[in-house]
C-alpha cells in the first residue's frame, strides 16, 4: 500500500496543467542567455550531484542552453559492452525499477499495483498479444542521469506510435500511488523485430517532461495529438545495431521494455538496482 505522503504527492499533481507546465520548461530549458543556462546548469548538477566527468564536456560554456547540457554526449570511452552480442543490454543510465515476467497480459507498476500491456500499447489488444506471458523491465531515468537512451540488441523498426496522455511524475512516489500510471502518461511506442522476437521500447513522458525524440524522426512530441500518431518503416526498413543511440527525453523519464514469452532470460536482474546503460540485462533463450 502507498503512504500518506505517497498519496498525497499524487494527488497534488492531479489539478496541475500537465502540459502547459512542461512546455513553460521547454522554454526555460532552451532559453540561450549566457549568464541564466551557465547558471541552471551549475545550479542542477550540486543538487543532483551529476557526475561531469563522464561527460563529453564538463564546461558550461559549451553548451548552447541548459537543454544541450541535460541531454549531454559522453565520453567515448566511459561505457562498455558484453563481448558476446546477443547479449541484450540496458538502454539507458537508472534504476531498475521492475522487471519480470508478464502474467497473460498484466505487468508490475510498483508493489501491489499492476496494469495491462493493452493499456501501456494504447488500447490496442492485437499490437500487445505478441507480448502474453513475455518479459518486461521498466528502467526509471533520474534528474542526475544520462538522458539518452540506445539500443538493447540489434532490432529493424517496424513501426512507432505517440499515444497522447497526462504527464503525472514517474518517480517511485507517483508510481506507488497512482493506478495505471504507464498506461495514462504520453508516450512513444517503437516496436521492432529481432533476433528474440518482437521488442517494444516504449518511452513515458513525465512531468516537466518538455520533448521526446528518436534518431530516425527527431522530435515526436510536442506536438501533443489528441489521438493516437502511427508511423510505419516497412517500405524504408530502419536496422539500429545494439548500443546504438535511440533517441533522448529533454527532461525525465522512464524507458519500458517487453519481449515476447520465452524470448529473453533475465541475468541476475532484481528490481532497485542501478543499472549503466551496455551492462548485461538479459539473454536471448534462443542463445541459452
Amino acid at each position: 500500500m502507498p503512504t500518506f505522503k505517497q498519496i498525497l504527492f499524487a494527488l497534488i499533481q492531479y489539478p496541475l496543467p500537465h502540459h502547459l507546465l512542461s512546455r513553460l520548461m521547454g522554454k526555460l530549458t532552451h532559453c540561450r542567455r549566457h549568464w541564466l543556462k551557465n547558471l541552471l546548469i551549475r545550479g542542477f548538477v550540486r543538487l543532483y550531484n551529476v557526475d561531469m566527468t563522464e561527460a563529453a564536456s564538463a564546461d558550461p560554456d559549451d553548451y548552447a542552453c541548459f537543454n544541450e547540457f541535460f541531454i549531454r554526449a559522453l565520453q567515448a570511452d566511459v561505457r562498455s559492452f558484453p563481448e558476446d552480442s546477443k547479449r541484450v543490454v540496458s538502454p539507458a543510465d537508472g534504476t531498475l525499477s521492475q522487471v519480470g515476467s508478464l502474467t497473460s497480459e498484466w505487468l508490475i507498476q510498483a508493489k501491489g499495483k499492476d496494469y495491462s500491456v493493452t493499456a501501456l500499447l494504447g488500447g490496442d489488444a492485437e499490437l500487445a498479444k505478441p507480448f502474453e506471458n513475455g518479459e518486461f523491465a521498466t528502467i526509471y531515468l533520474s534528474p542526475s542521469d544520462y538522458h539518452r537512451f540506445h539500443m538493447p540488441l540489434d532490432g529493424t523498426l517496424k513501426e512507432m506510435r505517440h499515444i497522447p496522455g497526462r504527464l503525472f511524475s514517474v518517480n517511485e512516489s507517483t508510481a506507488a500511488a497512482v493506478d495505471n500510471l504507464f498506461g495514462r502518461n504520453e508516450r512513444v511506442v517503437c516496436l521492432f523485430d529481432t533476433e528474440a522476437g518482437p521488442m517494444a521500447v516504449v518511452l513515458v513522458g513525465a512531468l516537466l517532461v518538455a520533448s521526446i525524440e528518436t534518431v530516425w524522426h527527431g522530435v515526436v512530441t510536442p506536438p501533443t495529438a489528441r489521438e493516437i500518431r502511427r508511423w510505419t518503416y516497412q517500405e524504408s526498413p530502419i536496422h539500429l545495431e545494439r548500443g546504438a543511440e535511440l533517441g533522448r527525453f529533454h527532461m525525465g523519464s522512464t524507458v519500458i521494455l517487453l519481449f515476447g514469452q520465452n524470448a529473453v532470460r533475465w541475468l541476475d536482474a532484481q528490481p532497485g538496482q542501478s543499472i549503466r546503460m551496455g551492462e548485461s540485462l538479459a539473454k536471448p533463450v534462443f542463445d541459452s
